[in-house]
């Protein structure tokens, strides 16, 4: 048996509670990141995952739970594990009458580099995030596309381990989305990072898991092509064998198929038929069980159409089918 120690999760979270007043903002969420990996932090606005983001980088406090990064206590010692975090906040606060290179240079000084590498340090921020050509610029004068530029070399100039970005591409213009994106994924080939965001293909294009989180509760977590294909739709449409069949009859027999979750009729221009749009639960193919069911009821299938659930109806589905849980207490500006 080995003696060296298993290394730690750059992220553990455990049982993870935010209460403001009477609202639950988090709800006893748990979740490990192991290193390098780039995760999607997904959720509707007000679901608890700014709030998550700033508990993890020691902002806010936690109620209750376990949070540790590379191993480090956040509520404990949130000095020290801020060493290993660098940390872009949604709204990006930036020193707008300070050069790029002097705010970098500030910004460095405040991370405790040495001096003597506090040079080498903001050129390697510089080339990585492309800042060249504004190095020497006030970040007054620069577009939303390089502020958001300087603020990740902010968040790596110190070289964490560790990148937590909160709605990275908010207020881009869709090429400046194209380059955060490509920027994000270039540095998440030598760091863990984790990325909050509400827009669905930031998540497909840049992470290898994905975190669905609804009323302060993880509801999903998986690879994004797994939670599309978790879970589907069928449409099918059936009659009887003398005629139109009964609306509420077809549907009953539908619903007593255990691999169906939801029954939902809808339009169909075939004559005598009804046509039903069927949720299934989970990875499960209902398909003969189906089959079997109309067979027995005297019901024909006239038609069958099998479609694997995309991200964002599976987020849809996930998200709204938690928020029809909630009481009217769980809601709050903070919940973000």
């Amino acid at each position: 048996m080995s003696d060296v120690p298993a290394t730690p999760p750059m992220i553990h979270i455990e049982g993870l509670t935010k209460v403001y007043g009477r609202t639950h903002a988090l709800r006893g969420i748990s979740f490990e990141v192991p290193k390098g990996q780039v995760v999607g932090f997904l959720g509707p606005n007000g679901a608890g995952k700014s709030t998550t983001m700033k508990i993890l980088t020691g902002f806010v406090e936690a109620t209750g739970g376990t949070v540790k990064v590379a191993g480090i206590s956040v509520i404990d010692d949130p000095v020290a594990a801020r060493v290993h975090i660098g940390y872009l906040p949604e709204n990006n606060p930036l020193y707008e009458d300070m050069m790029v290179e002097e705010y970098l240079e500030y910004i460095a000084r405040m991370r405790r580099i040495p001096a003597d590498k506090v040079r080498g340090a903001i050129d390697t921020a510089v080339s990585r995030c492309g800042l060249h050509r504004v190095r020497g610029k006030d970040i007054g004068e620069l577009s939303k596309g390089f502020r958001q530029r300087v603020g990740l070399a902010q968040a790596i100039v110190h070289d964490p381990d560790l990148l937590i970005l909160d709605e990275p591409t908010t207020g881009l213009d869709p090429n400046q989305v194209v380059e955060i994106r490509n920027l994000i994924r270039e540095l998440g080939k030598e760091k863990t990072v984790i990325l909050s965001t509400h827009v669905l293909p930031e998540v497909q294009h840049m992470c290898g898991r994905a975190l669905i989180i609804a009323e302060g509760k993880i509801v999903a977590d998986g690879a994004p092509d797994q939670l599309s294909s978790d879970g589907g739709r069928l449409d099918v449409v059936v009659t009887g064998k003398r005629g139109a069949p009964d609306a509420a009859a077809a549907r009953a027999v539908l619903n007593g198929v255990a691999e169906v979750a939801e029954v939902h009729e809808r339009t169909t221009g075939e004559k005598d038929a009804l046509a039903f749009s069927l949720t299934t639960k989970g990875n499960a193919d209902p398909r003969r069980a189906l089959f079997a069911a109309l067979v027995e009821a005297d019901l024909v299938l006239l038609s069958l159409d099998k479609k694997a659930l995309g991200l964002e109806e599976t987020f849809r589905k996930l998200t709204t089918a938690e928020a029809g849980k909630a009481t009217p207490d769980d809601h709050h500006p903070k919940a973000a």
